[in-house]
């Protein structure tokens, strides 16, 4: 890959707020973390408060983890996630509605950047407010169309923070699709038939929106890819899990990183299954990764 080329996590960036303490989280920080850590130039873009001494703790520890950013400091609260574990290990959220990354705006050197990437990540939380929505949208449509860039919605539903116009929309601009069992159904019960297999919903979304990949994620039973001539089945490796939160942003991260090192989806998506799997055996979303 080249290395001029950013890999971006644009949208939320919060604290995870856990009964032991706090968490620097948000999908978009977790995936800029891990493909950094595949030698990725990854940057995150989002935004924290700007007297607000939780948004300087928040740029600190991006520091700290040496995740590249371009935060905007705004005259909002810094995000923030109750977050609490359910017996399995299951993060459950409150969301704190409008921060700093609802109101990310869209600037000429936020465009810069964009013309410079090679591959985008963004979900749906970070559009529940129209102005971050427009600004993740814009930067999506101003990142290079080749044969070899990646734009992925890694849908990550949370509450009731989504509705049909942004998911269809945002399926429209990606070539990426990663969704869970959950994030499977509600599309299946919001555009087709509600007694169609899984199988054929995946494929249909698939066929229906041009998608380079399609990534179906079934916690610790196993993963799907869905690629142009086959489709890419394998188990979850069985560890002990302490807690799941970023594991799903791992996968992402490790599948399109190998991808971008030059990488086959097969290798890809083992690669992707054994991150993941390694993020659920430690603490928080960002550990330590083990060299190989």
């Amino acid at each position: 890959m080249n290395t001029s080329s950013f890999v971006v996590g644009i949208g939320e960036v919060l604290w995870d707020v856990f009964p032991e303490g706090k968490q620097l989280g948000g999908a978009p920080a977790n995936f800029v973390y891990h493909v950094t850590r595949f030698g990725c130039q990854g940057l995150l873009v989002s935004a924290v408060g700007k007297n607000d001494a939780y948004g300087d703790e928040i740029c600190e520890a991006l520091g700290e983890r040496n995740i590249k950013s371009l935060i905007e400091r705004l005259e909002y609260p810094t995000g923030r996630v109750q977050v609490s574990l359910d017996k399995f290990g299951i993060p459950e959220y409150d969301i704190v509605k409008d921060v700093a990354w609802d109101n990310i705006v869209f600037t000429e050197e936020l465009e810069s950047i964009a013309q410079k990437t090679v591959a985008v990540c963004f979900g749906s939380l970070a559009q529940r407010n129209p102005v971050s929505r427009k600004t993740i949208m814009k930067f999506v449509d101003a990142v290079p169309d080749t044969p070899a860039s990646y734009k992925i919605f890694d849908i990550n539903l949370r509450q009731n923070f989504y509705d049909k116009e942004i998911l269809e929309y945002s399926i429209k601009r990606c070539n990426i699709l990663k969704i869970n069992e959950e994030e499977l159904l509600k599309l299946r019960d919001l555009f087709y038939d509600k007694s169609m297999p899984d199988y054929e919903v995946c494929n249909k979304l698939k066929q229906d929106f041009s998608l380079k990949y399609l990534i179906l994620t079934r916690g610790a039973e196993n993963s799907f890819v869905y690629a142009d001539d086959k489709i890419i089945f394998r188990d979850t490796p069985k560890v002990n899990v302490v807690d799941t939160v970023g594991a799903g942003d791992s996968f992402t991260a490790a599948f399109v990183a190998s991808l971008l090192n030059g990488a086959d989806a097969e290798t890809a998506h083992t690669v992707a299954v054994e991150t993941s799997a390694y993020v659920c055996t430690q603490q928080g979303a960002m550990p330590e990764m083990p060299v190989r």
